[in-house]
């Protein structure tokens, strides 16, 4: 099972707060069979603790630390925003939901640091016309 798949990215999405962009990318998950449905409210419970902004227009919202037992395999869920939200006193537009088993988790936040650090890569992500398209982006990226 690939960590991103067409059923785990959407473009163009509408929401109204984070806490909606957050439920949108756990249930994408969810529907890809990564996690269980209450994976979602364990993201919403550790946005509450921490903001999951990590810099650049890029938030990933995950689970808690006592969630981890509910993961049934790794997967992202990629999600490009409309319209920027706020995470906190930041602006997101791009959220990436994260889903990974054991240690997994930091080798793909790394990867993903590093693509979206480059700002062209940053907005090829936000301005990706086709979910083909972004994940060959991600792909890419993540290979390198």
């Amino acid at each position: 099972m690939s960590i991103l798949t067409k059923e785990t990215v959407k473009l163009n999405a509408k929401v109204k707060d984070k806490f909606e962009a957050i439920r949108l990318a756990g249930q994408l998950l969810v529907q890809a069979g990564h996690v269980p449905e209450p994976y979602v409210e364990k993201m919403i419970e550790r946005e509450k603790v921490s903001s999951t902004y990590l810099g650049g227009g890029l938030a990933m919202p995950h689970g808690t630390n006592d969630s981890k037992g509910l993961i049934r395999s790794t997967g992202i869920s990629v999600i490009v925003l409309a319209d920027e939200v706020a995470f906190g006193d930041e602006p997101a537009r791009l959220v990436i939901g994260l889903a990974a088993v054991g240690d997994e988790h930091l080798d793909i936040l790394s990867s993903i640091a590093v693509l979206v650090s480059d700002e062209d890569d940053m907005q090829r992500i936000i301005n990706a016309s086709s979910e083909e398209e972004l994940i060959a982006i991600f792909e890419a990226g993540m290979e390198a």
